[in-house]
């Protein structure tokens, strides 16, 4: 028993050194990131002039990432596209190229998520380049995917009212005799939280190389 704080000296001594060595090992591998060209030079530095990936999300998309985490989206989808030979993502459509660490970089939050009781969505902006369509998915999602779908609605984010003179711009486009139209002469319109969503949902794009993950050209 004497032996006893020696002992419990070196198990915790062992734990820190374990821990830290995982935080070191992790920095020195991904801490020093940063947005790259599509490929390297002969010297495997950046190509001066080239555009450099990723790009920082606009303003408005990241007020629309906000809403994301806010609502709680994280819980149902992923944003990772997996390896070929570890998942069907790519079979599926879900991206070119698998990700890598330096795909989030320039996230503020990194919102990779861990289980996928949806579909991923890293490139959703990509698959789906219709506003519109992103909108009637979040008033009720059976308009796009039918009974089938267990999304919650986010009708919240949107106002339906009266048709004052002409339609408003922004008013949600529903198919001829869809039973989720509103009433004759009323509206749907979205709010800020659901377009700067929306900006968000459709800045998900994945369509650059990095050295470390190129697309085939397959």
């Amino acid at each position: 028993m004497k032996n006893l704080p020696i002992i419990f000296c070196l198990i915790l001594s062992s734990l820190a050194f374990s821990v830290i060595g995982l935080v070191f090992s992790s920095n020195i591998q991904l801490g020093s990131l940063t947005p790259t060209t599509e490929t390297l030079d002969e010297s495997g530095n950046p190509i001066e002039g080239d555009p450099l990936f990723p790009v920082t999300m606009p303003g408005v998309a990241q007020q629309g990432e906000a809403v994301y985490v806010d609502l709680g989206c994280i819980a149902c989808h992923t944003q990772q596209v997996r390896r070929a030979g570890f998942g069907t993502d790519i079979d599926r459509g879900w991206g070119k190229r698998h990700t890598v660490a330096r795909d989030y970089v320039t996230q503020g939050h990194v919102l990779v998520g861990s289980q996928r009781v949806g579909p991923d969505l890293k490139t959703i902006g990509e698959r789906q380049e219709d506003a519109n369509w992103h909108h009637l998915n979040l008033y009720n999602s059976k308009i796009i995917s039918g009974d089938r779908s267990i999304m919650p609605r986010y009708a919240f984010l949107y106002d339906v009212r009266e048709i004052e003179g002409t339609t408003a711009a922004n008013a949600l486009q529903f198919e001829a005799g869809s039973p989720y139209a509103p009433a004759a002469g009323f509206e749907v319109v979205p709010t800020q939280r659901a377009e700067v969503l929306v900006e968000y949902l459709l800045s998900l794009k994945l369509n650059y190389s990095l050295p470390e993950a190129q697309i085939s050209e397959k």
